[in-house]
């Protein structure tokens, strides 16, 4: 069974990601699992081709350093030249409206003027990494299903065309992991993308920084921690946060800390202890330039290893090759 998971490098990546993904990645992956830093994901929009390069080197030691096995992770451009054969012979089996009807690609073009052609092929892409990599499973979340049953159809309507080549993948829910919601909006989801990052914990904040927002999360009127979500969603994140960290049940920690500025406190502590592994292990692989390209070129090439023949059998069914 091989399970596929992406992270696209729109920004640092922040403690949602960490508590709700890069953890159980580490602590759940199997040996033939895989996870790659989404960099091509990342030029559908008008984007900065030098910070795009750092983010996507800064994500793949943040990987590593959260204790994914690194023969287990690659950077997507890295397999560029299988992926746009790939992309190509899907694209000839997709059709226009299939493309055009994803939700993403509705919403994100709603009203924007020069909408680049990506923003309409990207799930065509997502299908090609999904399908080079022989995944039997790929853990989203609702608003990546459609991709994937994208990639299902592609898959089938290949197989059927031209011979059996690829994999049918499924589409998992992944475990409920920390609900993580910005400090300064805890109305919305901590983003690593964010316009504004004062409520935003990012993986390789310093303690300071860490403590620093976290006392000025916002909180509620009254003056005694209680968990309740619906009506009290800011002291309900410094909740659920402390609670990924150490563990427990966010409305039983709530009785533990007679004000908000003791809670803020533990919940500093415990954010900063969570991160200062990860934290100190990407800044040794960011300074370790030689280390860290050997990871990457190796990663690399086991993904290439593992795919390229799928690549040679879907050209050679098509006729190009």
């Amino acid at each position: 069974m091989v399970q596929l998971s992406g992270i696209t490098p729109s920004g640092h990546v922040q403690l949602g990601n960490h508590l709700g993904a890069l953890r159980r990645w580490a602590a759940e992956g199997g040996p033939d699992d895989l996870y790659f830093v989404s960099d091509l994901h990342a030029m559908t929009t008008a984007h900065n081709p030098a910070k795009l390069r750092s983010l996507a080197t800064e994500q793949l030691a943040v990987l590593v350093a959260a204790g994914i096995a690194p023969e287990r992770v690659f950077v997507q451009s890295d397999l560029a030249r299988e992926l746009g054969a790939l992309t190509w012979v899907l694209e000839c089996t997709c059709s226009y409206g299939e493309a055009a009807r994803m939700i993403q690609f509705k919403e994100k073009s709603k009203g924007q003027a020069g909408v680049r052609l990506s923003l309409l092929t990207y799930p065509v892409l997502m299908a090609a990494d999904i399908l080079l990599q022989g995944a039997d499973e790929v853990p989203v979340g609702e608003d990546q299903r459609q991709h994937v049953e994208l990639a299902r159809t592609l898959a089938r309507r290949f197989n059927s065309t031209y011979g059996e080549v690829f994999v049918v993948p499924e589409a998992t829910l992944p475990p409920a992991g920390a609900r993580v919601k910005d400090l300064a909006e805890p109305t919305r989801k901590m983003s690593k993308s964010a316009q504004d990052s004062a409520g935003v914990v990012f993986v390789l904040d310093e303690p300071d920084q860490i403590r620093r927002k976290i006392r000025k999360a916002r909180t509620d009127g009254d003056s005694v921690p209680a968990y309740d979500p619906e009506n009290r969603p800011g002291i309900s994140n410094l909740l659920e946060i402390l609670a990924a960290c150490v563990g427990g049940e966010p409305a039983e920690l709530a009785e533990k800390y007679p004000s908000y500025g003791v809670l803020k406190d533990a919940v500093a502590d415990a954010v900063i202890e969570e991160l200062r592994p990860v934290r100190e292990g990407t800044r040794a692989l960011l300074d370790d330039v030689a280390e860290l390209e050997r990871v990457r070129k190796a990663g690399a090439e086991r993904a290439i290893d593992r795919s390229s023949h799928r690549v040679s059998a879907a050209l050679r069914m098509v006729g190009a090759a």
